[in-house]
């Protein structure tokens, strides 16, 4: 089947006839008029006059041939579909400010907690081959980091630049959970999973996170949901004015409540994870979640025509100029 690159070029060669048309009608009237009976009366017509035309009929399909050329007609050869088994995850990260606890060790040295999730959340990644993952990151409001795709490389170039100060200082869940099932509402292939991690209470956003678990429902969205970070007292790095290093330990809250409800009510699940290990099996755990079956499509190849069609214009206006200077030639 031909398509063209550029078909709106085709709405335009009914307007170029017209125009070709009327000025080589305006061309052939005569500056005055003369009575035909007075001095053509009993005159032959030659095969020549008949085809007088000729020149302008090869020159007008040139045109039309060349407009055709220009909208790019092209066959399609090649058309390559994957059928994947997998699920569609929107993932997403708190990144206020109390991610900055360095309560998770990992490889033997302490790093904060939003360090570690990105590391983990790098593995998972890399075990979810045939998934489409999206990415949003949120503290007082969601931030879009990374839409639904395949290429999880791109996908994880994008989680490496999360860091803090993206936006304001707040944890607004349900505004995340919200942001995620407007991104996975209008997905029809496969089923459709937030996984949001936090380590706060909700205290920002116009949306509460239970309002926003009624939105994941409706559209048949589960969402799992993770508390990261030890229970009790937890040490937040703190510089001072000369950039020395210290460590207070305070205490971080995280409503785990509001996250079960919100877990149980969509039909998924929530974790607790206190240290990177047992972050690392929270996500092990929801890797066996159930594949879903989608059509991915690859790459598409075609036949290009432009080229032929292009020789055909310049073969049009040949013709018409070695008839136009031979067999039609017209004398002044």
């Amino acid at each position: 089947m031909i398509v063209f690159r550029n078909p709106e070029v085709l709405f335009f060669i009914p307007l170029m006839i017209f125009v070709l048309v009327y000025f080589y009608r305006r061309r052939l009237l005569p500056a005055f008029t003369l009575p035909q009976e007075t001095f053509f009366a009993g005159s032959p017509v030659t095969w020549r006059m008949r085809l007088a035309f000729l020149p302008f009929i090869l020159r007008l399909c040139a045109v039309v041939l060349l407009m055709v050329a220009i909208a790019g007609p092209r066959a399609l050869t090649a058309d390559s579909k994957s059928v994947s088994e997998g699920i569609n995850i929107l993932l997403a990260l708190d990144v206020s400010t109390s991610m900055a606890a360095e309560d998770f060790v990992l490889a033997g040295k302490r790093q904060s907690r939003l360090s570690v999730v990105k590391t983990v959340v790098k593995t998972f990644i890399n075990q979810r081959t045939d998934d489409r993952i999206g990415l949003v990151a949120f503290a007082a409001r969601p931030y879009p980091v990374s839409p639904l795709t395949l290429d999880h490389s791109w996908l994880e170039l994008n989680l490496e630049r999360i860091d803090f100060g993206l936006m304001e200082d707040g944890t607004a869940i349900g505004s995340a959970i919200a942001a995620g099932v407007s991104r996975l509402r209008d997905v029809k292939d496969g089923a459709r999973i937030i996984v949001l991690l936090t380590d706060g209470i909700n205290n920002a956003g116009r949306v509460t996170p239970l309002a926003a678990a009624r939105m994941a429902k409706a559209f048949g969205i589960k969402v799992y949901t993770i508390g990261a970070g030890t229970r009790g007292m937890a040490p937040y790095p703190v510089v001072d004015v000369f950039g020395r290093k210290s460590y207070q330990n305070v205490k971080i809250d995280i409503d785990e409540t509001s996250l079960e409800q919100i877990a149980n009510m969509t039909g998924g699940q929530y974790f607790r994870a206190t240290d990177a290990e047992s972050l690392s099996a929270v996500y092990q755990q929801i890797d066996r979640l159930e594949k879903a079956r989608f059509d991915e499509t690859g790459f598409r190849q075609y036949d290009e025509y432009f080229w032929m069609l292009l020789l055909g214009v310049l073969c049009l206006l040949l013709v018409e100029l070695v008839v136009g200077r031979t067999l039609l030639l017209q004398i002044p």
